[in-house]
């Protein structure tokens, strides 16, 4: 089997991981549950963007998302004292909600389809894409929406305790 072979079925492999683990965050009962699945699904972005040669992405992907987004909703949802069972949300939209997500679903498709027939992904490196050349963008040009950024998620982040712990 050649290398282009196993990078395909290994592309597949990670589609069907992450396709499930998306069903199941949004049909779990238990939220703290959802967002593990969620972890599940990041983690399997972040596996695809290695098979696109993207390190540096996929070292992003793993930190920001799965290791402060996440780790932020549990906390919000520990703190925020929300439901974390299997409670009594249903109701009768669940076939309108299916057909409202496949319909959804297949206009995203076609309009995808229709964008990208034909074209084919070049995996050769190009000059300015290497992560040191990522890192000097960031940390030069970049530092202050960077840094504002930063401050901003941490004002939230006091702001959420300092409400969840009024009562």
């Amino acid at each position: 089997m050649s290398a282009e072979t196993w990078q395909q079925v290994v592309f597949w492999i990670f589609a069907l991981l992450i396709t499930g683990a998306g069903v199941l965050v949004v049909t779990t009962r238990n939220v703290i549950h959802a967002a593990l699945w969620l972890v599940g699904a990041l983690m399997g972005a972040a596996a695809m963007y290695v098979l696109l040669f993207a390190e540096f992405v996929a070292w992003v992907q793993v930190l920001v998302y799965v290791g402060a987004i996440v780790v932020l909703m549990l906390f919000g949802l520990m703190l925020t004292r929300a439901p974390i069972g299997s409670a009594e949300f249903d109701n009768n939209q669940r076939p309108l909600a299916a057909l409202c997500a496949a319909a959804v679903f297949v206009v995203t498709s076609v309009i995808l389809i229709g964008a990208f027939e034909g074209q084919e992904i070049n995996f050769a490196r190009t000059a300015g894409t290497s992560t040191e050349s990522i890192g000097t963008a960031i940390f030069s040009s970049y530092v202050w929406p960077f840094e504002v950024v930063s401050i901003l998620l941490l004002a939230a982040l006091v702001g959420a305790v300092v409400i969840a712990r009024r009562d």
